[in-house]
């Protein structure tokens, strides 16, 4: 995993390439390049994960009268059964990094080699002789990619924080970015990079940048289909492509651990990875995260019926992993708030943002690669808003119903230019209407898919960014099994009363897996990954706003009203200001976070 950037047609000398680069070496701490030809310049840093020697970027090709140099960030999951293809035609290759894999797919396939890959990624190819540059991201989103037209030219890079390293380009808001920030956020729509000028090159999605200008398409999506297979075949499958998933995701030259939660999808990625490692007479690392004094704080509500350290010490049993806890406090939390907003660029989700750095920091030091359960609750049907009628069949996105309370936030300039209803319910629609569902789907059937295609590109993208941005920030690479393009093609064709086998969250999953963990593991109550109970958390972000509220010229009342600032340190909301686990203390931090976002990126108001 790495770091990609590009100067495409714009001023690039030393002293901008090194300011960029600076920016991307936590997620790529183990070295660096870049590649200047012309008006081209890429840029790129590394985390070593397979073959170190030979892996190098940006990477060079001599093929049919063409020179490729490539900046790639990402891994494939296939890249020995597409080496030995391209042998077969002709490609000698000097290493076994992905990067060479994926520079010959290229060379011999141009774009249609994006449907052979198994894997994530983002990257940029040069073709000198031809003067263009091909960009593409990996179907599920997994890896970043941001862009901007700027003066002419083009700046890419894996984060926003290296675009706005280049000395010309300023972080802008208008009032677009900002009712992202507030009637969205932590969620943003798909393409959208916030800021103004700089985008997000979408998941599934390529382009060509070619004469000064860029063409994207889109080249995978969820499509149906129509599904023949009786329960037990479909289980079946089910249980044969998350396992080969699985122990794909586990090829490395360094040693691979797993994040265990003591949830369904963790337990059986942490299960499969620790018998693997068995058979080759070696140990798995698991590493859990909780919180100080939360045997005593937590408090069962409907989307976390109970606590995780039982099911964590089942688990732990059962495999005889090497287990690593990582405790914090409400200190540690609140010391890694800022960071967490400069990890992502953006403000997040806030403490489950902030406890996720934390984690990973403590993670590094054992192992560089993790894999984590991430992204089941999506294909499977995990969240109450596939399960709940009254959340399923709700207008507009079950994971944020809070436009409402939202709208009291938004600084009256905004509103100038957005309708809050409809700034949030034209994007539902839109994307509503571009799912893609057979006909003769049953109505329940039809609003499942349309809620997969939601989830896939929204909710799944925030639970994403937060995977990547955390991890890398410290140079740790997660993987995530469930996010197989593969598996999500197959699901999202499977009837729902397959998916909710004996009315069990994620039944099918559980059928297909049975015997993988212990029972007790197996058929838990889904919880969402735990966040703190402790007041003293609360009081401490609560004595933060306070301070904020005290200075006139704090840089959140650009954007948000002071009363409504005033009436949080009070109130909660009926619903999650998003997601399951942003309550009052996190929507305080996320206040918190805008503030301390405008400030460190001197954002200016257009």
């Amino acid at each position: 995993m790495s770091a990609i950037a590009g100067i495409l047609n714009l001023p690039a000398n030393d002293e901008i390439t090194e300011a960029m680069l600076k920016t991307m070496r936590r997620r790529g701490p183990d070295g660096g390049g870049a590649y200047t030809h012309g008006d081209f310049c890429l840029l790129h840093t590394r985390l070593s994960i397979i073959d170190d020697s030979t892996g190098n970027q940006p990477m060079e090709l001599h093929w049919a009268g063409e020179r490729f140099i490539i900046t790639f960030d990402g891994k494939l999951y296939n890249g020995g059964e597409l080496r030995q293809e391209m042998q077969l035609l002709g490609h000698e290759f000097y290493g076994y990094s992905d990067t060479e894999v994926v520079l010959h797919a290229y060379a011999q396939w141009k774009d249609k080699a994006l449907m052979k890959f198994n894997g994530v990624f983002a990257f940029a190819v040069l073709e000198e002789q031809a003067g263009r540059v091909f960009l593409a991201r990996d179907r599920i989103g997994v890896k970043p990619f941001f862009y901007a037209r700027h003066r002419g030219g083009l700046l890419l890079a894996s984060e926003i924080k290296t675009i706005l390293a280049y000395p010309t380009m300023e972080a802008e808001l208008d009032a677009d970015g900002a009712a992202e920030i507030l009637l969205l956020g932590p969620g943003r729509t798909p393409g959208s990079g916030v800021f103004r000028n700089i985008k997000e090159l979408e998941p599934g999605c390529c382009g060509i940048y070619e004469k000064g200008q860029l063409f994207v398409q889109r080249y995978w999506k969820l499509l149906d289909r129509e599904h023949t297979e009786n329960f037990s075949e479909t289980a079946e499958k089910v249980r044969e492509l998350t396992l080969d998933a699985i122990r794909r995701q586990m090829r490395s030259d360094v040693p691979v651990g797993t994040m265990l939660s003591g949830g369904l999808d963790s337990s059986l990625v942490s299960a499969v990875c620790a018998r693997e490692l068995d058979s080759r007479g070696q140990r798995l690392h698991t590493f859990s995260v909780d919180y100080l004094d939360n045997d005593l704080n937590f408090k069962p509500n409907q989307f976390q019926p109970n606590s995780d350290k039982e099911y964590i010490r089942i688990m732990q049993e059962a495999l005889d992993s090497h287990h690593h806890w990582t405790v914090l406090s409400p200190e540690d939390l609140t010391n890694s708030l800022e960071a967490a907003t400069i990890a992502r660029d953006l403000p997040g989700m806030a403490d489950v943002d902030a406890s996720l750095l934390a984690f990973c920091g403590q993670i590094r030091p054992h192992v560089k690669t993790v894999l984590s359960g991430e992204c089941a609750d999506e294909i499977f049907g995990g969240y109450p808003w596939y399960r709940v009628p009254a959340m399923r069949d709700a207008d507009g996105f079950p994971w944020a119903q809070t436009t409402k309370e939202r709208s009291a936030f938004v600084h009256p300039w905004i509103l100038d230019s957005v309708c809050p209803g409809d700034f949030v319910h034209d994007r539902y629609a839109q994307t509503i209407r571009e799912s893609d569902i057979l006909p003769g789907n049953t109505p329940e059937d039809r609003r499942i898919k349309e809620l997969v295609n939601l989830n896939f590109r929204w909710f799944m993208q925030t639970l994403l960014d937060r995977c990547d941005r955390m991890s890398m920030y410290h140079g740790l690479e997660v993987r995530v099994p469930f996010c197989d393009y593969r598996i999500a093609e197959y699901l999202y064709g499977v009837p729902w009363k397959f998916k909710d086998y004996r009315g069990y969250e994620k039944g099918l999953l559980r059928y297909a897996m049975n015997g993988v963990i212990p029972k007790s593991v197996l058929f838990r109550k889904k919880s969402p990954y735990p966040k703190t109970y402790d007041p003293r958390y609360t009081e401490m972000v609560v004595n933060m706003l306070q301070k904020v509220l005290q200075k006139p010229d704090a840089p959140i009342f650009s954007i948000v009203r002071r009363d409504a600032l005033e009436d949080l340190l009070h109130q909660d909301f009926e619903w999650p200001w998003y997601g399951q686990l942003m309550r009052r203390p996190q929507t305080i931090v996320y206040m918190l976070q805008i503030n301390f976002w405008l400030q460190r990126y001197s954002v200016r108001f257009v």
